[in-house]
């Protein structure tokens, strides 16, 4: 039996945590290769559905990597982020699921090492959760 690996999808914000992403590519800082990063323009975009259909379609765990809630471009795109992120964790809990499969982080654009850290921390925790029930 192999040793289970978690595919992680994880939304991100173009200015912030995208940014901090191509930092860290080029400081050759590597992410978990089963973690597919998908930019957003604004993470306040990002629709609850984006999140359940990523799980419903294999993840086993989201994340969203937010700005950091004094620099967001559009205002108040990671407060919206944040209460997509919570909807879809009560969602889960209601369903029997484990809502920590689903999360939400501010990441500067500088933190490069920060936005590898929660990819790695991300995959951890995952693992520790086990694959998705959600799963077919």
């Amino acid at each position: 039996m192999s040793a289970f690996e978690p595919k992680i999808v994880a939304f991100c914000c173009a200015n912030c945590a995208s940014a901090a992403a191509q930092v860290a590519d080029k400081a050759g800082w590597q992410l978990p290769p089963n973690v597919r990063v998908v930019q957003l323009l604004c993470t306040g975009r990002l629709d609850s559905l984006h999140i359940l259909k990523a799980l419903e379609n294999g993840a086993d765990g989201v994340y969203v990597a937010g700005c950091q809630p004094d620099s967001c471009q559009f205002k108040h795109g990671v407060e919206k982020a944040e209460k997509k992120v919570k909807y879809v964790q009560k969602i889960l809990e209601d369903i029997g699921l484990e809502p920590e499969r689903v999360a939400l982080f501010n990441v500067g654009a500088g933190k490069a090492n920060r936005f590898v850290e929660i990819a790695r921390e991300m995959v951890e925790k995952i693992k520790s959760l086990g694959p998705s029930p959600l799963k077919g």
